[in-house]
């Protein structure tokens, strides 16, 4: 009898640590937390001449940041848009349907920070402004979904109500050809690949690549198939154990 007991309460605390390291695993092991950030000291809707300064944080400690594409939101062109300031060496690029910055690579673990100058900004609440960031390695980060809760959200500026009188002003005519600006300006680029297109192509290509600081689905389904073998494997030892003691 005694015997049976005590081999009935050393399962149990098999089992508690079991649950204890599974949970601690799953807690500590989440996916990185890196994004993109935006913001603007004018950030009111119809304001005129704003800069926007961005910060692309880096989720890779051997890599640096070398090109950061972004498709603008619904009312602002490309041709409304010029290059503010950015990582030494880089180069601004307008695209049909954004632009893209980028140039030699930053250090390793360094964020890439940017700015932009918008002509102005359109009457909304919030302008999201999807963006892909590639680094060294030919990895890339796709920051493009528009739930801000999701795992890959794309940065998103809110912006207050118009001033009183505020009226939208003439869009800047289209540029035609090719041309890259490394200052204040903009200039328009033939029409962008697919793989630069690809913050609105389909859902597979939402997908973010996963860097040392984050798992993936596969490994997450591994953590789990391992909790459910070691409970399993220690409900199996008790119930062997009491029989073998009856």
């Amino acid at each position: 009898m005694f015997r049976a007991a005590s081999t009935h309460r050393t399962a149990r605390r098999l089992i508690l640590v079991t649950a204890a390291t599974a949970t601690a695993v799953l807690l500590t092991a989440g996916p990185a937390s890196a994004h993109v950030e935006v913001e603007s000291d004018k950030a009111q809707a119809l304001a005129e001449n704003v800069e926007i300064a961005f910060d692309a944080e880096s989720e890779s400690s051997t890599a640096g940041v070398t090109k950061i594409r972004v498709v603008l939101p619904a009312g602002i062109a490309p041709a409304d848009v010029a290059y503010g300031e950015g990582p030494k060496g880089w180069k601004f690029t307008a695209a049909a349907d954004g632009y893209t910055v980028g140039g030699p690579a930053v250090q390793a673990g360094a964020n890439a920070e940017y700015s932009v100058v918008v002509k102005q900004l359109p009457d909304t609440e919030e302008l999201a402004f999807k963006t892909l960031q590639t680094y060294s390695d030919g990895r890339t980060d796709r920051w493009i979904e528009l739930d801000e809760s999701g795992e890959n959200p794309a940065p998103v500026l809110k912006l207050k109500a118009a001033a009183p009188g505020a009226k939208p002003v003439s869009p800047s005519p289209t540029k035609t050809g090719t041309g890259t600006e490394t200052g204040t300006g903009t200039a328009t680029s033939p029409s962008p690949t697919p793989e630069e297109t690809e913050p609105s192509a389909s859902p597979a290509a939402q997908a973010v690549e996963k860097d040392d600081d984050g798992l993936s689905t596969g490994a997450w389904v591994g953590i789990g198939l391992t909790v459910v073998v070691v409970v399993g494997g220690a409900v199996y030892l008790v119930r062997r154990r009491g029989a073998a003691s009856a």
